[in-house]
């Protein structure tokens, strides 16, 4: 149903020809950049990457647009993924047009990447103390905010927009809430950043994405994502239960059977 309504253009966001066909006509734009593991550099993986995006927006004076970006700007501390996708904010800023980042925290549905540790072994892993709280979004929420923002016509200027999740929770939190709503235990392990960077190398990552992850989760340790002061307008409803309830149960579900 949907597709009958929807003209696809096939290629790689960084093809110049590919998205100045996809920005013909285009009143609003949602840029989302799927960051290259190979890439050898993370400001290629989004800044680089984005400049067809940012000619084209010029070029076919394309009105709006919408980006899914990160927080921790102002914090002046180096992030990795974080500070790249901030810097890719800035080129497509430079265009003059209105523009709104969404800027996130860690993502819920990053936890679906454990689904086997967690039915082999009852353990969500990372580098980040277990205590720490901070806050969580789940996609769906992402999703909602950014189709509101390309809907309306109306509003003008450069600004970002916080996409928090209801609360913060510490990954021993999350555990906590993993037990209950899986009916296993589940705990927390916090695991050495140098074995966590040579896992992302066998997963396919360059050296410069893989330490890149590594500074991102270094950041996150010493606050970047707990410097926006949650607010009703960057609070929303889907709770890490709500979200392990309705898609990691079924996903684990779905391994065991």
């Amino acid at each position: 149903e949907v597709r009958d309504r929807v003209e696809v253009v096939a290629g790689s966001h960084r093809d110049r020809d590919v998205v100045d066909r996809a920005f013909e006509g285009a009143d609003s734009v949602f840029w989302l950049v799927p960051a290259d593991r190979t890439a050898q550099s993370v400001y290629d993986a989004y800044v680089s990457f984005s400049i067809p995006a940012a000619d084209a927006i010029v070029r076919r004076g394309v009105s709006r647009v919408v980006t899914v970006s990160a927080l921790g700007r102002g914090q002046q501390r180096w992030a990795g993924h974080v500070s790249a996708s901030l810097a890719m904010d800035d080129l497509l800023r430079s265009t003059g047009v209105h523009l709104r980042a969404l800027t996130m925290p860690s993502f819920m549905d990053n936890m679906l990447y454990q689904v086997q540790s967690i039915r082999n072994d009852g353990v969500i892993g990372g580098t980040i103390p277990g205590d720490l709280k901070a806050p969580s979004v789940d996609t769906r929420d992402i999703a909602a905010v950014a189709s509101r923002l390309l809907l309306d016509h109306t509003w003008t200027g450069q600004d970002s927009l916080g996409v928090l999740g209801p609360e913060d929770l510490s990954l021993n939190d999350m555990a906590a809430i993993l037990t209950d709503v899986l009916g296993m235990p589940v705990r927390y392990e916090e695991g050495r950043r140098e074995q966590d960077k040579k896992d992302f190398v066998s997963f396919g990552y360059s050296d410069a994405m893989a330490q890149s992850m590594i500074d991102m989760d270094i950041a996150k340790e010493h606050g970047l994502d707990n410097g926006l002061e949650r607010t009703p307008e960057n609070t929303t409803p889907i709770s890490f239960r709500q979200w392990a309830e309705e898609i990691l149960k079924p996903a684990l579900d779905a391994q065991q059977e």
